[in-house]
């Protein structure tokens, strides 16, 4: 796909990976429709990519406001006229037990990351289907593969995305839009700051397994070829991670004594 003059929307889009994406995207002439809760962070990344109202938009939403979100995404489709990529990047994450856990926070975890995606993605899907056009991209997780410890309601949302966006791929052949899940491993982003204890207080520090983890730059320069091909399923992750999504098709019981006594903080 060539994104010269394409319009782009991604949510997420005030650090991290949402912001690598938007400098990529920006840098292949793209307009861009930027989201995230924090209006001034959306701001500062206009800014820093020398962007104008010409082409970039900024739309501020909150993705646990599911009222709010078929609004939302008019807005989107009013500023450019259409919308040619929809970038699901916008989550939180979770660090603690599932018997500890408040299911309010569960309930949070899967409104953001599973609700969130869903309601925009049926929202923008019609007017990709009028135009036989379209591309889907969703960032998952390896977490949507195979579940730790400390991450149920994170993983449970992942697995629902992937199950959800699988069937929605097969949906949208006929129609000409693209569905590519992206499945990270740890990347060294502010996630873990924001990942939710079990009452839905901030973890507030960086996990060791993000600490050495590559640069959100460097993950969307590695999947980028294979995101303009619209590949299906990209996987950007360690030896490690590869070799557990491999023995989880294998033998799921092998994972599961090896995650047994492993680090995933």
């Amino acid at each position: 796909m060539d994104y010269k003059n394409k319009t782009i929307w991604i949510t997420g889009a005030s650090s991290g990976i949402g912001e690598a994406f938007a400098k990529k995207f920006f840098k292949e002439g793209a307009k861009l429709i930027l989201s995230s809760r924090r209006k001034e962070e959306l701001e500062r990344v206009k800014e820093d990519l020398g962007a104008d109202e010409s082409n970039c938009f900024i739309l501020p939403l909150d993705l646990a406001d599911s009222d709010s979100l078929q609004r939302k995404a008019k807005e989107a489709l009013a500023a450019f006229g259409k919308i040619d990529v929809l970038v699901n990047n916008g989550g939180i994450s979770q660090r603690s037990l599932f018997a500890e856990t408040d299911m309010k926070t569960i309930r949070r975890l899967m409104e953001v990351n599973f609700f969130g995606s869903a309601e925009l993605t049926r929202a923008v899907l019609p007017s990709m289907m009028e135009q036989k056009s379209g591309h889907i991209i969703v960032i998952s997780s390896v977490a949507g593969k195979f579940g730790t410890k400390f991450r149920s309601g994170y993983a449970a949302s992942k697995h629902a995305l992937q199950g959800l966006f699988d069937c929605i791929r097969q949906e949208m052949y006929e129609y000409n839009v693209g569905v590519t899940m992206v499945c990270p491993g740890p990347i060294k982003t502010n996630i873990t700051q924001n990942s939710l204890t079990a009452d839905g207080t901030n973890f507030g520090k960086m996990g060791d397994l993000h600490k050495s983890a590559m640069d959100a730059d460097e993950m969307v320069t590695r999947i980028w070829s294979d995101l303009k091909k619209q590949k299906e399923e990209i996987y950007v992750s360690s030896p490690k991670e590869k070799l557990a999504l491999l023995v989880k098709r294998i033998s799921p019981r092998l994972l599961n004594i090896i995650l047994k006594n492993s680090k995933v903080t």
